[in-house]
């Protein structure tokens, strides 16, 4: 394989340019293509990951599936208040039920551990959190609203069965996808990078 000629200057600028954009930005009944988001879930898949180990699993919900979703976490919700004693809020079911079905597609994030691999657990989950960067960058560079979520199931022990989770497995939360209401592109804000880093030259 010949060395890529990348062209810097974008790569910089979708870097920079990426964006959360949540639930009340999304334009809702204009589905994204899923064509779009099969190409977002191809990026994802070339992330880094050491020993090839790819632990990265994604499920994605759209059409009937984000009601299906969205019934699942609030009656989820529901339930655990019963079991466990902690406050109804009513307003937060109703959020559970209803901001799934704002978006064109929702993708729990799921991390699978390969035990044998001797690799510490935090190489797993960075290499997941890099393969939901690349999503990331993707929706952006399409001009999509998306964000990262870690809400609702995402730390819920019931869940993980749910989800095919065992041992080490984990739910890192979900990645909403809609186009935006606005063509209104959020401005982004970070403190100096020379802030942050230390060097070492001799």
């Amino acid at each position: 394989m010949e060395k890529p000629n990348f062209n810097v200057e974008e790569v910089n600028k979708i870097i920079r340019g990426r964006r959360s954009m949540f639930v009340a930005q999304f334009k809702e009944n204009d589905p994204v293509d899923d064509a779009i988001i099969e190409e977002m879930l191809e990026n994802a898949n070339w992330a880094p990951t050491h020993k090839l180990t790819q632990p990265w699993r994604f499920i994605v919900y759209t059409g009937a599936g984000l009601k299906k979703f969205a019934d699942y976490q609030a009656e989820l919700y529901k339930k655990r208040a019963e079991k466990n004693g902690t406050p109804f809020i009513e307003a937060t079911y109703n959020k559970f039920k209803e901001n799934p079905t704002k978006a064109s597609h929702v993708i729990a994030i799921l991390m699978k551990r390969t035990e044998s691999s001797g690799l510490p657990l935090m190489e797993e989950i960075a290499a997941t959190a890099m393969a939901v960067q690349n999503m990331y960058l993707t929706a952006s560079a399409h001009g999509l609203a998306a964000y990262w979520g870690t809400g609702g199931p995402t730390f819920w022990e019931e869940a993980r069965e749910d989800f095919g989770l065992e041992g080490e497995d984990m739910l890192m939360g979900f990645f909403y996808v809609a186009k935006p209401a606005s063509d209104r592109w959020p401005t982004g804000k970070r403190e100096p990078i020379a802030d942050k880093v230390g060097w070492i030259r001799e």
